[in-house]
């Protein structure tokens, strides 16, 4: 129970970001990978947010649109799309991750520094598990989307 809490917590506070900066969810996530890792071509983006090639093309147009992005050619392969944040404008995200930043450092600040690495190894090991679960969902849903448009039929 209260780790389910603390799950519905950090989803509502992502929600909420999200639309603090004008942008839905998947355009939140998609911003904090290219934050993150600097810059992902198109392909990279659509296998990491789970979104087909044409959604995610929709994305980075919108988030292109906002300014939160810009476009380029990959260096190595002209025909990929390379997708970078733009500094100024993630840097203004920064305002609205703020207040969450402060307050769980303030969390993390009551714990002995043993305690503190416990709890980053755990941060550690559990994004790749939530990940491979998100995976294993996506998965099992395209299965179940399948069966039931053709059981409608």
């Amino acid at each position: 129970m209260i780790f389910r809490r603390y799950l519905d917590a950090v989803g509502l506070h992502g929600l909420a970001a999200a639309e603090a900066a004008g942008l839905h969810a998947s355009e939140w996530y998609a911003l904090s990978l290219l934050d993150l890792e600097g810059s992902l071509t198109s392909g990279e983006l659509s296998v990491r947010t789970g979104l087909t090639t044409g959604a995610t093309t929709r994305l980075i147009d919108r988030l292109e649109r906002a300014g939160y992005v810009r476009r380029g050619a990959d260096p190595a392969d002209r025909r990929k799309v390379v997708v970078e944040p733009v500094p100024d404008a993630v840097s203004g995200v920064e305002a609205i991750v703020g207040p969450a930043r402060r307050h769980i450092a303030e969390v993390i600040a009551r714990y002995t520094p043993e305690q503190q690495e416990v709890l980053f190894d755990y941060f550690a090991h559990a994004a790749p598990a939530y990940r491979e679960a998100s995976e294993e969902i996506r998965r099992s849903a395209g299965k179940g989307r399948g069966a039931r448009r053709g059981g409608a039929g």
